[in-house]
């Protein structure tokens, strides 16, 4: 059995003719039929029924059938793939961004692929932490970006950046005696009533986390894992919050929140980027990684993105 067999017996399965499909794979129907005939004596099974009004699959030739696609669509992404992983980046990459990130990155990212990498079509993937690393483990995405690798050791990942994370408050509802958008100490954010994600989110792990290895209890009155709504509520006074500046660089700019460093100790959280090691490196996915830690250096340069300057990479 070859792919060239496979391949008639889908043509002949499909068309449900032997002459039809005889004319689609361009070969005699002589020929055709005695490619079916060596499958059958191969096999030792019976796959078509034959009749004047043409031929149907026995139950034999349906799980063949059903072979034969997986096999014939695995071949042709196995040339896809190599085809891709030549000199020119070409092809489609696909990147999970948490919200955070997305807000600050997906543009100027997008932007900079459409210039330097015109065959190379970015599909960015905004989403919880979660999704991401379950997309990065089926190999559905390229690259993600993730906070907490320790569930990932067997993934390839990169240290991007260190960030700090701020207090969020509407510029009139500021709760503390300081000046407003002056640093915070984290105890003094027990009493405060925050809006924050769900605990089946990565920033609020690690927000629960953080906050018990340093004795400090906070007061989580609202949940909700859509950070635009997070941002909406905590503008209109009805809450505080806990993000990365580049979460919410928008609605700072434009007055609606101010923050303030979190001190007594910082709260910080690292960035990497990470891919998964058993899912073919293309060209286009290995220059859409060089490009990304390339904006991301340019956003921290820029002060855009408020972290620490990015660490040499180094792959674990």
């Amino acid at each position: 059995m070859d792919i060239k067999q496979l391949r008639y017996f889908i043509a002949i399965a499909e068309e449900g003719s032997l002459s039809a499909a005889a004319q689609r794979v361009n070969v005699a129907q002589p020929s055709l039929s005695q490619h079916v005939l060596s499958l059958e004596r191969d096999l030792g099974v019976k796959l078509l029924e034959r009749s004047p009004r043409g031929v149907s699959l026995t139950q034999a030739g349906e799980v063949l059938l059903s072979h034969a696609r997986e096999i014939a669509g695995a071949l042709e992404n196995a040339v896809e793939a190599v085809r891709r992983s030549g000199s020119e980046p070409m092809g489609d990459v696909s990147f999970g961004l948490p919200s955070s990130v997305s807000m600050v990155l997906s543009v100027p990212l997008a932007e900079t692929v459409r210039l330097e990498l015109p065959k190379v079509r970015l599909r960015a993937i905004e989403a919880m932490s979660g999704f991401i690393q379950t997309w990065l483990e089926d190999q559905s995405i390229d690259l993600g970006i993730l906070y907490d690798v320790s569930a990932v050791r067997h993934l390839t990942h990169r240290q991007l950046m260190t960030e700090d994370l701020f207090f969020f408050s509407a510029p009139d509802a500021w709760p503390f005696e300081t000046r407003a958008g002056t640093a915070v100490r984290l105890s003094d954010l027990s009493p405060v009533e925050l809006v924050l994600p769900s605990k089946h989110h990565g920033l609020r792990t690690m927000i629960d986390r953080f906050t018990r290895s340093q004795g400090v209890q906070l007061s989580v009155a609202t949940e909700m894992d859509a950070l635009s709504q997070i941002k909406t509520m905590v503008s209109r006074g009805s809450g505080y919050t806990i993000l990365a500046p580049a979460a919410a660089i928008d609605f700072v700019e434009r007055g609606e929140l101010i923050m303030a460093p979190i001190i007594e100790p910082r709260m910080t959280r690292p960035v990497y980027l990470v891919r998964n090691p058993a899912k073919p490196v293309t060209t286009a996915s290995r220059e859409l990684e060089r490009i990304t830690i390339e904006v991301i250096r340019d956003l921290v340069a820029r002060g855009i993105w408020r972290a620490e300057d990015p660490p040499e990479m180094t792959g674990t």
